[in-house]
C-alpha cells in the first residue's frame, strides 16, 4: 500500500506551477465484487456490510485528518455514491454526481451473471486470455478503447475545472487504472497493467500545466488503504465482476 502525502496548502506550487491535487476514492466492497453479476446501473446493488465498514473506516481517517478539499465528485452507480455518503460526512461538503466517472458501461450484459454474459456474447470466439480493447463488452455498451477515452477525458475536465484546487472522486478501480493511462500516454493497444486497487483505497494525482502548456501528473500515492490495515476488516474482494472485454481475466468496474 502506498503512503499517502498530504495535499500541501492550498493553491501547492511547485517551480511556480499552480496545482491540482486529485485523490480517486475506489468504492467499499460491492455486492457485485461478491456475487457473479455484472455490476453496470442494473446490477448494481450497492455494497456489502463489509464494504459499508470498509467506508466507516475510510470515513474515521478523512475526519481525523484534517485534509483541505474544496470539491467532492461521484460516479452515480449505486456503489460510488454509497461510499460518497460516507466520504461526505468526514469532508462536510455536498456530492457533486459525474455520470463520467462511471466504470466500463456493459450494456446490454448489465445485470447478467457473468457465465450468462460468456454464453450469450463470447461462447466459441476467443482463445482463453486473449483480448481485443477495440471490442465492446455487448451491444450498446463501451469497449476498453471508449473507456479509456471516456473516463481520461473525465479527469482531464476535473483539473482543468479545478486548477489550484482539491479534489476527491468516488470512483471505480477501472477509472484508477485509466488515471494512470492518461497520465503516462498510454493507450488502448498497449499491454494492460492490472493495478488493481483496494477497495476504499486512496490514490494521489497533483496535475499541472506546465510554461509550455502541457499537463504533469505526479503520483503523490496510490493505493494507500492504512485504515484497513489492523486486520478487523478484510480488504480484498472475494472476487471480480465484470471480464475484461476481448478475454476471460476478471476486472471489477
Amino acid at each position: 500500500m502506498g503512503n499517502a502525502v498530504p495535499a500541501g496548502p492550498r493553491g501547492s506550487h511547485r517551480g511556480g506551477l499552480v496545482a491540482t491535487d486529485l485523490y480517486l476514492v475506489r468504492h467499499g466492497e460491492a455486492v457485485a465484487n461478491v456475487e457473479p453479476v455484472i455490476g453496470g446501473m442494473r446490477g448494481d446493488r450497492g455494497l456489502t456490510p463489509r464494504g459499508r465498514e470498509q467506508c466507516r473506516l475510510l470515513e474515521e481517517r478523512l475526519a481525523h485528518q484534517g485534509l483541505h478539499v474544496d470539491r467532492l465528485v461521484s460516479s452515480t452507480l449505486p456503489r460510488a455514491l454509497e461510499t460518497a455518503e460516507f466520504v461526505a460526512r468526514a469532508l462536510g461538503l455536498p456530492v457533486l454526481r459525474n455520470e463520467e466517472l462511471h466504470e466500463l458501461r456493459p450494456g446490454e450484459a448489465d445485470g447478467l451473471t457473468v457465465q450468462e454474459w460468456r454464453a450469450r456474447y463470447r461462447a466459441g470466439e476467443e482463445a482463453s486470455g486473449r483480448r481485443d480493447p477495440y471490442r465492446v463488452f455487448s451491444p450498446g455498451g463501451e469497449s476498453w478503447a471508449m473507456f479509456l477515452t471516456r473516463a481520461g477525458a473525465a479527469l482531464s475536465r476535473l483539473v482543468a475545472q479545478h486548477r489550484d484546487e482539491t479534489v476527491v472522486a468516488v470512483c471505480h478501480a477501472g477509472v484508477v487504472e485509466a488515471s494512470f493511462a492518461l497520465a503516462f500516454g498510454l493507450g488502448a493497444s498497449g499491454n494492460r497493467v492490472d493495478c488493481a486497487p483496494l477497495n476504499t483505497s486512496l490514490t494521489h494525482w497533483r496535475h499541472h500545466v506546465t510554461p509550455a502548456g502541457g499537463p504533469e501528473w505526479t503520483l503523490a500515492s496510490f493505493n494507500d488503504g492504512r485504515h484497513l490495515i489492523d486486520g478487523t476488516v478484510p480488504v480484498a474482494a472475494a472476487q471480480t465482476a465484470v471480464p475484461i472485454p476481448g478475454g476471460d481475466t476478471a476486472a471489477e468496474p
